[in-house]
């Protein structure tokens, strides 16, 4: 601990130049963490605020695009309310479509069918709940953009007019759209594309996208068996919203590779540190300090360096990011994924300089008497 401490205040600048390098790294680290989070509460976080555990969609649909694909008859609605588990099933419609204010806002939307008044449908933070037909409740984000409650929504293509009588709380998105909760019967009307004064075919109320399912231990696999059905936890069907899949794997993927070069990088620096420290090393040894105690010493310095620099870089990072949240990015900060980046570059640091300075296991204490020449 002497020897560690008194390197690291000798040769300041070197291991300042280190320490440079491993907080850098940090930042990165928090910068990622942060537009990860932000990427998958924009892509779901509708869904992550309805009190849902499972849906059931169409038999055999495509995982990744189900929410989109997907058409189950509304009556396996009162199929899945008869499978162990289920405590509560109701339809559920989705579709993306482009709208317009009456104020001239132009508002990409997803639009939530729901029954009004059943436990699938949101309460309004400001505003009204969802009543009936021609209403819609609009993610609080909305309001930022000049939409408020007794304005006009007009579907794009069909002219299906939604006049506004809620906001929820927060973000409510889905594939990056703000989400509109609209009764279900308007639902089905624009996602069979039926104009306002035009008569609806029969099979328009006869469809929904999926089931939701709210209950403990639901048998899902027993439900699909007997229902034709195709059903997903609630973070499963994450997978099947727009880009989720692509973007958090190209997100993590771009961790895992930084987790690496973080570990190469401390250990290559460690590892140049030990091979110039190579000569002081031996003589230690010849004056009768052992392996372990070197060991010991080197991991040290190795572990104040790494947890000083990583918590400078991450205090940077969280001021950085402080800044990036007030922006339009998709950027969020959360204390676990930061801390666990944290830990995880302080540990693969360490690692990487525990590979590096196991050579001063085989350092020749003859090496410091001119042995070796």
């Amino acid at each position: 601990m002497f020897l560690a401490w008194r390197e690291l205040t000798f040769a300041r600048g070197r291991f300042a130049l280190m320490g440079s390098v491993v907080a850098l790294i940090g930042v990165l680290m928090v910068l990622l963490s942060g537009l990860s989070v932000g990427l998958v509460n924009d892509g779901v976080s509708g869904l992550k605020r309805m009190p849902v555990d499972a849906f059931a969609f169409e038999e055999d649909v495509d995982h990744s695009a189900a929410f989109a694909r997907s058409a189950v008859d509304v009556t396996a609605v009162d199929e899945w309310a008869t499978v162990d588990g289920v405590k509560d099933a109701a339809p559920f419609g989705n579709v993306l479509v482009n709208t317009r204010t009456d104020s001239g806002v132009d508002l990409d939307l997803a639009l939530f069918g729901v029954q009004p008044g059943t436990w699938i449908a949101p309460s309004s933070a400001t505003g009204e709940d969802l009543a009936g037909p021609g209403e819609v409740v609009l993610a609080g984000d909305v309001r930022d953009m000049g939409v408020d409650v007794g304005d006009v929504v007009v579907i794009d293509q069909i002219g299906t007019e939604l006049t506004v009588v809620g906001f929820l709380d927060g973000q409510h998105t889905f594939g990056h759209v703000d989400i509109g909760y609209v009764d279900l019967s308007t639902w089905q009307e624009v996602h069979g594309g039926v104009r306002p004064g035009e008569e609806a075919p029969a099979w328009v109320y006869e469809q929904v996208t999926a089931v939701a399912l709210r209950g403990d231990g639901i048998d899902l696999a027993a439900g699909d068996a007997a229902i034709d059905t195709t059903s997903m936890t609630l973070d499963e069907s994450f997978g099947a919203s727009p880009g989720y899949t692509a973007e958090t794997a190209t997100l993590q993927l771009i961790q895992v590779f930084l987790y690496a070069i973080s570990a190469l990088v401390v250990g290559a620096f460690f590892l140049v540190v030990t091979i110039q420290r190579k000569h002081e090393l031996a003589v230690l040894r010849a004056m009768g300090a052992s392996s372990r105690f070197l060991l010991r010493d080197s991991l040290t310095q190795s572990a104040i360096l790494l947890v000083t620099s990583t918590a400078i870089g991450v205090g940077i990072g969280l001021l950085l990011g402080s800044g990036l949240s007030a922006t339009e990015m998709p950027f969020a900060l959360e204390a676990a994924p930061v801390a666990g980046a944290a830990v995880l570059l302080v540990v693969l640091g360490m690692i990487g300089a525990a590979v590096a300075v196991t050579r001063i296991t085989r350092v020749d204490p003859l090496t410091a008497l001119g042995g070796n020449r």
